[in-house]
């Protein structure tokens, strides 16, 4: 089980350079954990890929689908006040904090190409190469 950020889930669906690592994180370990916020982030990013021509409505409307139906079950709750702290103390956003707060609740690494919340986490997060190169 590791727990996931956003863009681990935009990498493995979405295709692009990143796709093929992103796919290799889920076959190495598919028990993937989320905070709820996932999808809203997620469904940001889709709006983001189409308003900048990557993708029709109707492919991203699949791609939206996959995910959900892919990640059903994933979600688990967060520790809010351990979120806020974390976001206090590390200067990071309340929203980033939900994904550090969980895999410290659940005693398992974060995997995210977040370069920003590897550095002011680097015990708890991995790299998507990371994560395959520990595996």
């Amino acid at each position: 089980m590791i727990a996931v950020d956003t863009n681990v889930v935009a990498y493995a669906l979405i295709q692009g350079a990143q796709t093929a690592l992103a796919r290799r994180v889920w076959d190495l370990d598919p028990v993937w954990r989320l905070p709820d916020l996932w999808r809203h982030e997620y469904l940001n990013v889709l709006a983001t890929y189409a308003r900048r021509g990557g993708a029709s409505l109707r492919m991203v409307t699949q791609l939206w689908v996959q995910a959900v139906q892919l990640l059903a079950g994933s979600t688990q709750p967060v520790d809010m006040p351990l979120a806020l702290q974390l976001a206090i103390e590390n200067k990071i956003s309340a929203y980033d904090a939900q994904f550090v707060a969980l895999a410290r609740s659940l005693g398992v690494p974060l995997v995210t190409e977040d370069q920003h919340l590897r550095q002011a986490f680097p015990q708890e997060t991995l790299s998507m190469r990371d994560f395959c190169a520990a595996r």
